[in-house]
């Protein structure tokens, strides 16, 4: 059976990891190692657990969430295909519903795949993953490139980012801190706001209300 265990110690997705990082490296983008891959998988296995998904479910999530950005490396535009692909390519001979069902979650996990969110393991990628603003993804601090780079400049700026899941209330919440005396709040939305409106739509599949709040204020 497939686990994460299993899956987090396999050479062959550590080495898409960590090519992975290398290859963003070189063309300036945040962090997409290891540090990001297990807060996604983590953060997936939280919310599905929270959610009430089964405990087999929980696992996928963390599975997935995992692995959603090893595709990297081949290529920006479609890394979230090259992963599916990859993962399948890595365990051929596990159940293949299960497969089908990491796979679609990896590959549904970026806003630009022409698919639905059709299943809650996908979900749960997408409202780990989009959730991850913060400061220490920035890899070049330097001022100049904190000018030039809106993505560096806004991650940078994002003092505090934490997300609460309310059974009670169907609320999943994403409360940021961003200082506004570095980056102001509208720059934020310049380029999150698809993926505050992608975190909406899975969380409405999870049976959930979607809330961001930036500075104690909701906007979303």
């Amino acid at each position: 059976m497939l686990t994460y265990s299993k899956v987090k110690s396999n050479p062959k997705i550590l080495t898409y990891i960590h090519q992975t990082e290398l290859a963003l490296t070189a063309i300036g983008y945040t962090k997409h190692g290891l540090g990001h891959a297990t807060l996604v998988a983590d953060r997936a296995r939280t919310i599905a657990r929270m959610a009430g998904l089964t405990k087999r479910e929980q696992e996928l999530s963390a599975i997935a969430g995992f692995c959603h950005d090893m595709g990297n490396f081949l290529g920006r535009k479609y890394h979230h295909y090259w992963g599916a692909l990859l993962f399948n390519q890595v365990f051929p001979d596990e159940d293949p519903e299960e497969t089908a069902v990491v796979m679609g979650a990896i590959a549904n996990h970026d806003r630009r795949s022409e698919m639905k969110i059709y299943h809650s393991v996908s979900a749960t990628v997408v409202l780990a993953d989009k959730s991850d603003v913060r400061r220490s993804r920035v890899r070049n601090k330097s001022p100049e490139n904190l000018r030039r780079d809106i993505h560096a400049r806004v991650n940078y700026g994002t003092t505090s980012s934490k997300l609460q899941i309310s059974p009670k209330n169907k609320k999943i919440t994403l409360s940021l801190k961003i200082d506004t005396k570095f980056v102001p709040i509208i720059e934020y939305f310049e380029i999150f706001t698809e993926r505050m409106v992608y975190c909406r739509q899975a969380a409405h599949f999870l049976g959930y209300k979607f809330e961001l709040v930036i500075n104690h204020v909701k906007l979303l």
